[in-house]
Formats: structure tokens, C-alpha cells, sequence
């Protein structure tokens, strides 16, 4: 049997996690919270167990990071990063815009990255210099050049401190349009080119890392709010177009030249 790809690798596991959380959609669920507040159900669990175990069976020498169960094998030359339902709000609500995300790294670089979003039949995937495609489809990020002709996306109205809310109100105010299309489902309209920004005041790990490689691979820009990495606690995608325009009106890092 010939070997799987990194990229085929991550797709096979965001697909196979998300059927299994795709099972207790729309379901009456317990939703407990955790000490964030951020809620979590039998599904978020259930759903990382079983990537955790798919792991284990192949990969049994590489770390595994997950949202709900910590971090095993921290200092393995490869790490799996997980989040199992990305949007749980959206999830327990009965709304389709959640996905299931799966990253790998090596090292300090995400060499592939997945998002699953099963309600709604869409997967994207890319690997380093492998390309960025969307349902089997290479996608590209849009050309769209101004801010005024742009679609901009949140997770939600930012709310930390009137400094930042500003910043979006701006964004917001100079767009052809903004809306709240956030969470994981944010990031796959900038890489398929049916949104341009999308901003996140607050981020972990595991949101962010299936999309490091996505975003690059689609030809756009994701970066923190404060610095060049996407791993600062926050995030910014845009498309290349508009990666200067969209960080100057948030105030956001710029120092870098982006290059195609």
C-alpha cells in the first residue's frame, strides 16, 4: 500500500473525527462549561478520543496536542494539534458552521493542516508547497484589492477594551460588508476567496493551526494581531491583496513585506 501524504493524512483524520461528532448534531446534549467558560459536550470529548486513538494506531512516536485532553509526547519531533468541534456554540445550537480541525507540525512549521465541516459537506486542506485545495478543487484566496470592496468576518463583535472594538467598527464601517461568519468557518471563506478578512482578538493553538498552511497555500496573509506569528493569541487571514490595508486600519503588526 503506498504511504499516505502528510496532507492526506490530516484530511483522513478531520474527516473521520468529524462523522463521529457529525453523529451528535442537533442532538440534546449536556453542555457543561469549562473553567474559561467556553462550553463542552459528550461530543467534543467523545469526538477527540477517537482522533487520539486514530494517532496512537499510526503515529504512535508523535505528540498529540487537543483542546480537551491536554498534551502527550510535548517534545516529539512531530505533534498532532486538535480541535475536535471548532465552533461548539454554533455546534449546540444546532447551527452548521462548526468544523473539526487537524494539524500537523514538525518541528516549529505546520506542514499540513485540514478542516472538516461535515453539516455542511466542505473540507479544505493543504500541505507545505502542496497547494491548498477545497473539496479535491485547488482555491485561492480573492483578488479583491480594497477594503471597500471587501467582506470582512468575526467570531463575534470584539468586546476587549474600546481600543479594539473601535478598530473593528472601522474595519467593519469601511467594508462593502462585515458579518459574524466566524469561528473555523471564517477562515475557509478568506482561503476560498468568498470572504477577505477575518479577524480574531482571541485564539489558541488549536483554532489556528490547521490554517496556517491553508491561508499560505491559498495565497493570503495570516498573522497575529501584535506579531508576524499566528500563534500570539490572536489571528488575522486576509487575502494578499489586502494585508498592508486590513492591519493598518486595526493597528495591527505590519512590518513584514508578504510575498507570494
Amino acid at each position: 500500500m503506498t504511504p499516505q501524504s502528510d496532507m492526506q493524512a490530516v484530511a483522513e483524520l478531520a474527516r473521520t473525527a468529524g462523522n463521529h461528532a457529525l453523529d451528535f448534531f442537533s442532538k440534546e446534549l449536556v453542555v457543561d462549561a469549562k473553567p474559561d467558560g467556553s462550553p463542552v459536550t459528550i461530543a467534543d470529548k467523545s469526538t477527540e478520543e477517537l482522533a487520539r486513538k486514530w494517532i496512537e494506531s499510526r503515529f504512535p512516536d508523535d505528540g498529540i496536542i487537543g483542546e480537551e485532553f491536554g498534551t502527550v509526547r510535548p517534545t516529539a519531533a512531530r505533534r498532532w494539534i486538535i480541535d475536535p468541534i471548532d465552533g461548539t456554540k454554533s455546534f449546540v445550537r444546532g447551527v452548521q458552521l462548526w468544523g473539526t480541525l487537524v494539524a500537523l507540525v514538525e518541528g516549529d512549521t505546520v506542514i499540513a493542516g485540514a478542516a472538516y465541516y461535515p453539516a455542511i459537506g466542505e473540507t479544505i486542506v493543504a500541505g507545505k508547497g502542496e497547494g491548498c485545495w477545497w473539496n479535491d478543487q485547488r482555491c485561492s484566496v480573492s483578488p479583491v484589492g480594497h477594503i471597500s470592496a471587501a467582506t470582512v468576518l468575526t467570531t463575534a463583535v470584539p468586546t476587549g477594551g474600546t481600543d479594539i472594538r473601535s478598530r473593528w467598527d472601522e474595519l467593519s464601517r469601511r467594508s462593502a460588508l462585515s458579518r459574524t461568519w466566524g469561528d473555523c468557518y471564517g477562515y475557509l471563506l478568506v482561503a476560498t476567496g468568498r470572504a477577505e478578512v477575518m479577524v480574531d482578538p482571541i485564539v489558541s493553538q488549536w483554532d489556528i493551526a490547521a490554517f496556517v498552511p491553508i491561508i499560505a497555500e491559498a495565497r493570503g496573509v495570516l498573522t497575529g494581531w501584535t506579531s508576524a506569528s499566528p500563534f500570539d493569541g490572536s489571528a488575522i487571514a486576509t487575502n494578499f491583496n489586502l494585508a498592508h490595508e486590513a492591519r493598518d486600519i486595526l493597528s495591527a503588526v505590519n512590518a513584514m513585506e508578504y510575498e507570494r
